[in-house]
């Protein structure tokens, strides 16, 4: 995918579109385009992402959960050193009720344990 700046013509550098986990998760992507990786390894994961990382791609990179959370050198990196890929965790399609996203460890840690208890 090219996007091109209102300003310019000129496009800029295309954008990978990565979805990576489960089959039934990533089959849905594939119809809208996206590069997918059905049922990867931790191993697998870290190819692809060192790939990314060794070309400097920028991409939209969609993981789901238990990938997004791997204890993984090279996600660590692309997370806080790469500017030109986002990394987006998304739940497992048969827990999604179960799917509590990093954001909210921290926003309990910040406002305290009750902070996102519903209130009546």
């Amino acid at each position: 995918m090219v996007f091109r700046t209102p300003e310019s013509e000129a496009p800029l550098a295309p954008t990978r579109l990565i979805a990576i986990g489960s089959a039934a998760l990533v089959e849905g992507f594939a119809l809208i385009g996206f590069e997918t990786y059905p049922d990867v390894s931790t191993e697998r994961l870290e190819e692809i992402l060192l790939q990314v990382e060794r070309f400097q791609d920028q991409a939209l990179i969609f993981l789901e959960s238990d990938l997004a959370r791997c204890d993984c050198a090279v996600l660590e990196r692309i997370r806080t050193q790469y500017v030109r890929v986002v990394v987006v965790e998304i739940p497992e399609l048969h827990a999604p009720e179960s799917y509590q996203p990093e954001v909210e460890e921290l926003v309990r840690s910040v406002l305290g344990p009750s902070a996102l208890d519903a209130k009546p």
